[in-house]
């Protein structure tokens, strides 16, 4: 008979995303010290790829002996990177760490567009700048593969 009590003040604990729905998500609560220490790693990873970055592309634009081919690839990647250290990285970071989504569910599709696209042109750059490294370092580099 005091099932049914006992589960409502069980339920005054329990914090929703979304306080005028029951039905939204549950928030998750973590930790202060892990909270803020996922935090600054998260931030320190996403701020140490975008000075990279900007480094090779401050590089290889600044400099005209480095405009080759093979650089022109590396810049490519670079801007891909940046792109991921600057937009992806703090976003899902968020997502990871936050148990509700607070964007909306625009911002969620766009989200999820750029974070596919960005990542995908991160990672078709890099096929390119391999394979094209030997024909631009060695004049005969198609009796490599051979």
């Amino acid at each position: 008979h005091f099932y049914p009590l006992l589960q409502m003040e069980k339920n005054k604990d329990v914090q929703y995303c979304f306080q005028d729905r029951n039905s939204s998500c549950r928030m998750e609560l973590l930790s202060t010290t892990i909270y803020i220490t996922l935090y600054i790693f998260f931030s320190l990873i996403s701020v140490v790829t975008v000075f990279l970055n900007i480094l090779v592309i401050i590089s290889i634009s600044h400099f005209k002996q480095l405009h080759t081919t093979t650089n022109l690839l590396i810049l490519s990647l670079a801007v891909s990177d940046l792109l991921v250290g600057l937009i992806v990285i703090p976003v899902t970071t968020i997502a990871i760490m936050e148990s509700c989504w607070g964007f909306g569910e625009y911002f969620c599709v766009f989200y999820f567009y750029i974070a596919c696209l960005c990542t995908s042109l991160s990672l078709g750059n890099l096929p390119l700048a391999v394979v094209n490294w030997p024909y631009t370092t060695n004049p005969q580099g198609a009796l490599l593969f051979l």
